[in-house]
């Protein structure tokens, strides 16, 4: 089956296709792409959804590898509403 991994970081990612084995699961997925022991990565998810490394993987998934915030994002929003205002 063949899947998709990718990891990102601010303006760039990396993403890695895999042809993986029937039954295989996340932690055959980040083997295979040499992804196993990513110190910033917090948590693993299939198409948004969250999962644990004893997860089943299907044909077409995609492995997303999600790293802390870097901003909070109630802050990155209030930022940009006030760049948006204008004095006047």
């Amino acid at each position: 089956m063949k899947i998709e991994v990718v990891r990102a970081w601010p303006r760039r990612f990396e993403s890695v296709e895999l042809e993986l084995p029937q039954g295989s699961r996340v932690a055959d997925a980040l083997a295979a792409a040499g992804w196993v022991d990513q110190a910033d990565t917090l948590a693993y998810a299939v198409h948004g959804v969250r999962v644990d490394r004893a997860t089943g993987l299907k044909e077409g998934d995609r492995l997303e590898l999600l790293r802390p915030l870097q901003v909070d994002p109630m802050d990155a929003r209030r930022r940009r509403a006030q760049a948006r205002k204008t004095p006047g």
